[in-house]
């Protein structure tokens, strides 16, 4: 379990500019937003900030597409282009890893978001994510599954081809090089 989920201030520091060139780069994703407010926000919550820092070690580039009027939430989403490429190759959660008599994976998604303190992608939220830019048009992502699908021992992801956002199932316990997750924060 991890212990110390706050970044040293010089840590913090470097983790906000690569956040404020991002933001500033990709305009479209929050049109609406000032970045200055964003940042006040975030230093008000340490331990958000490291589980953003957690999101970009692994390759998501995290950045803002969505504020949450009802909730004062600001949404981190990994925006790679493809699903982030240190979180691949995951079944989808602890039962569908473990369920494998052969050629087990590594780990899960839904232990590693935990262990990140970061949600899944709703169906919802991936739409919505979708819907500022095309992404996972190569590989696809675990999504955050529906509990009726998941007692019948499947599993939902999502990818972008043709066009057209798609979301598929599988049985928990399949893994992919291409298949990883994507997580949300909401601040």
């Amino acid at each position: 379990m991890v212990t110390n989920t706050i970044l040293l201030p010089e840590e913090q520091t470097e983790l906000l500019e690569i956040l404020k060139s991002r933001f500033h780069k990709n305009m479209k994703r929050h049109q609406e937003l000032d970045w200055k407010v964003i940042e006040e926000k975030l230093i008000l919550f340490p331990s958000k900030i490291w589980s953003i820092n957690e999101m970009e070690k692994t390759g998501g580039e995290p950045d803002v597409i969505y504020f949450d009027e009802n909730t004062n939430q600001i949404w981190f989403v990994d925006c790679a282009a493809e699903s982030p490429k240190d979180r691949r190759s995951l079944a989808y959660d602890y039962d569908g890893q473990t369920s494998r008599k052969e050629h087990q994976p590594k780990n899960n998604a839904l232990d590693v978001a935990v262990q990140m303190q970061i949600d899944l992608l709703t169906e919802a939220e991936y739409r919505l994510l979708q819907s500022v830019g095309n992404f996972d048009q190569k590989t696809s992502s675990w999504l955050k599954t529906p509990q009726p699908i998941r007692d019948l021992g499947g599993a939902i992801f999502g990818d972008y081809r043709y066009g057209t956002v798609f979301i598929y199932h599988n049985g928990a316990q399949s893994y992919y090089a291409a298949r990883g997750f994507r997580g949300i924060i909401k601040v």
